[in-house]
């Protein structure tokens, strides 16, 4: 693609099927590094990775060959195939339907960094549909309460 520039920064935000906490810390990092790869082999690059139990922040420069739908596709089947051959949970695991993606000027990005950096001291204080919440208000995407990522009932 030549003669094209961008600076394209994306935060997105998924969630666990049910928001269960299945995530375990035993294998977070190797989670965290396979989706670097799908990320990577999409030709976009990972600023940051981080998240809790039940949800995954991932923080990207994003390539423009790629629509984000498409990436999200790869990254949520690709892991979710990925943990299952893994067996770390028993069943079947799955990411929750949906995501969300907030995008960032470059004189943001140190911040974003550090916050998805500090998700686990962040949420010792906040739980995470707040913070969701929070972060549609903030972008003033407006949402059905229907649809925000919910646990078992």
């Amino acid at each position: 693609m030549p003669n094209t520039y961008t600076q394209l920064h994306i935060q997105f935000v998924f969630a666990v099927q049910n928001r269960a906490s299945l995530i375990q810390a035993s294998w977070e990092e190797e989670l965290y590094k396979y989706i670097t790869g799908i990320v990577k082999n999409c030709k976009h690059k990972v600023l940051a990775i981080n998240g809790m139990p039940d949800h995954v922040h991932l923080f990207v420069g994003l390539h423009p060959t790629q629509a984000i739908s498409e990436l999200m596709q790869q990254v949520k089947g690709e892991s979710s195939e990925w943990i299952n051959k893994k067996r770390f949970v028993p069943g079947k695991f799955q990411w929750q339907e949906g995501y969300g993606a907030f995008s960032y000027g470059h004189s943001q990005v140190k911040q974003v960094y550090d916050y998805v950096m500090n998700q686990k001291q962040h949420h010792q204080t906040k739980p995470f549909l707040d913070e969701y919440r929070e972060l549609l208000e903030k972008f003033e995407i407006s949402f059905d309460e229907r649809y925000i990522f919910k646990a078992l009932e």
